[in-house]
């Protein structure tokens, strides 16, 4: 090796450091495969975003543990730009609840143009939000724009709006699984939700959840789901 290759090889980066590693235990369902991912199906195809709550309480145990389901989501780089702001303070959710209704009198006064209404009519949705106060908790679902721990390389967030998505997607499935139900709420704009709750700048709502029993005599919307054949293409 001469000098100007002995001079090339020092100049390299190091080899990235070797990060420690521990065995994968999967799920093992006690049903061959393709039963279990139909009896998953049957119960997700329950589910349906509701608009009448009972105010029967719902235990801390149980938020915590949707919430913790929730955490289990991937996101880019493991760095989990979420926070998830759950409480149930009448007071809170009276707050939340007139500035959401506040949002969605101008929403439906103006913002939304008449295609949008027409869509939205199927549900029939309107300003009132009582089931902001009715639900015994909230959740609002933040997107967290920094990392905050101190032991990260950097402070940077990558694949935010993708990352926190997946997550919400694991708390509407634990929050099913649990025997409650939940509407996916988005006034806009959303920045209420910071104020009200008294979060920092760098956390951003992006998600607003009443989650509880339903009412007695509940009802949905008549609707449908597109077919697997119009959502699906296999190459």
């Amino acid at each position: 090796m001469n000098d100007e290759q002995a001079e090339n090889v020092e100049s390299m980066p190091a080899p990235a450091q070797t990060h420690p590693t521990i065995s994968h235990e999967p799920f093992r369902p006690t049903v061959p495969t393709e039963q279990a991912a139909e009896a998953f199906l049957r119960r997700m195809a329950l589910r349906r975003s509701v608009r009448e709550f009972s105010s029967r309480p719902v235990s801390r145990a149980t938020i915590d543990a949707v919430i913790a389901t929730a955490n289990t989501a991937p996101s880019g780089a493991n760095k989990a730009p979420w926070r998830f702001v759950a409480f149930q303070d009448a007071a809170l959710k009276q707050r939340i609840r007139a500035a959401a209704e506040d949002e969605e009198r101008k929403f439906y006064a103006g913002r939304a143009n008449e295609e949008w209404l027409r869509d939205l009519a199927p549900l029939g949705t309107d300003p009132a939000k009582p089931f902001l106060e009715i639900a015994p908790w909230l959740i609002v679902v933040f997107k967290v724009m920094r990392d905050e721990r101190d032991d990260r390389a950097s402070d940077q967030v990558y694949y935010v709006n993708e990352s926190v998505g997946i997550a919400t997607g694991f708390l509407l499935a634990a929050i099913h699984h649990a025997g409650l139900v939940t509407l996916t709420h988005t006034p806009s704009p959303m920045k209420f939700l910071a104020e009200v709750l008294g979060r920092p700048a760098h956390e951003r709502p992006f998600l607003l959840l009443p989650v509880g029993y339903p009412a007695d005599g509940c009802t949905v919307p008549d609707i449908g789901r597109k077919r697997l054949d119009d959502v699906m293409v296999v190459m």
